[in-house]
């Protein structure tokens, strides 16, 4: 298997950049992440890589190559939109977009019956496409994606309209092609579900990488300042603790509540308020911040810093 890499690639559609000067790799038997608020320029990004566009500057090479037929030869991509034949059978489209990958169609219809038995679509194979729910159309698409056996493997979203069941069979799935060696971009608006799976992560936003780097590496970077608290009783205590701007609340429901340490906090003055509150304490965990807090900051702050550039380039 190959790495993937993007090199000082930039993108531009007339005087917007929506892709400026990226730099990462995906490396084989791992998943890489890519995060970024919408218009980051995740899709940008991923259709270079795709050779769906080509990038106004810089490179993007697999196995060593510039992107090309060859490559697109070798990739299966799931985009976010589906891209389904919706009068066509489910296992006449199946084939059919197999044979476009250069299987045989013997080829092509033993894998097909093998990953419609794997996501419980057997019954469904002479059914059109139009005829499926949002997540059995989903489940087809991704059997699209796979089929071919692809060397590179990009998706987008692909947990969309899929139930927890469905949800945690093709997280299994996706694990088994990183075990197998593939090279796996995923992109998600869905923080948890990066942390299960992926081993890197490059989040972009407003075409420029804020961080990047393997995500346990990049979650310790940002320290142990977060605090997840599960308990039984008032949670008004909180509300003091944050009045006071000893921490931020950032999640926060009846019984369970996640926090970020504010100017050298200590836990141990959190945990001695929450026991003066609370009824039982069934979790205290100080710990680094989970991605989602990461990907809010990471943003936050740089959509601050334009905002006072621009003030300053108004004022001036």
């Amino acid at each position: 298997m190959a790495t993937l890499t993007i090199d000082n690639v930039t993108k531009r559609y007339g005087e917007l950049v929506a892709v400026d000067r990226v730099s990462f790799e995906a490396q084989p038997g791992r998943i890489l992440g890519l995060l970024g608020p919408n218009g980051a320029g995740k899709t940008s990004t991923i259709r270079m890589i795709a050779y769906i566009t080509i990038p106004d500057e810089g490179e993007i090479r697999f196995d060593g190559r510039l992107v090309g037929p060859q490559s697109q030869e070798q990739m299966g991509y799931l985009p976010e939109e589906r891209g389904l034949y919706k009068k066509l059978k489910v296992g006449e489209q199946l084939r059919y977009l197999a044979e476009l990958k250069g299987l045989s169609r013997a080829e092509a219809d033993q894998r097909i019956r093998y990953w419609l038995d794997r996501f419980d679509l057997s019954d469904w194979a002479g059914k059109k496409t139009q005829e499926l729910s949002k997540g059995m159309q989903q489940k087809l698409q991704f059997i699209a994606t796979i089929l071919p056996e692809p060397r590179l493997v990009i998706l987008d979203e692909p947990f969309s309209g899929l139930d927890p069941i469905n949800s945690a069979l093709l997280r299994d799935i996706i694990l088994e092609l990183k075990e197998d060696g593939r090279t796996i971009l995923f992109a998600s608006h869905r923080m948890e579900q990066v942390e299960q799976l992926c081993d890197d992560i490059c989040l972009i936003s407003e075409g420029q990488i804020l961080v990047k780097g393997p995500l346990r590496e990049v979650k310790r970077s940002f320290g142990r300042d977060a605090i997840l608290l599960e308990f039984d009783g008032d949670d008004a205590f909180l509300d003091t603790l944050e009045a006071q701007g000893l921490i931020r609340i950032t999640q926060r429901s009846h019984h369970r509540a996640e926090l970020q340490l504010l100017d050298g906090t200590p836990a141990r003055r959190i945990l001695e308020a929450a026991l003066a509150h609370v009824d039982d304490i069934y979790r205290f965990q100080l710990t680094e911040p989970p991605l989602n807090e990461i990907f809010i900051r990471v943003v936050t702050e740089q959509q601050g810093r334009d905002v006072a550039d621009r003030a300053v380039l108004d004022v001036a």
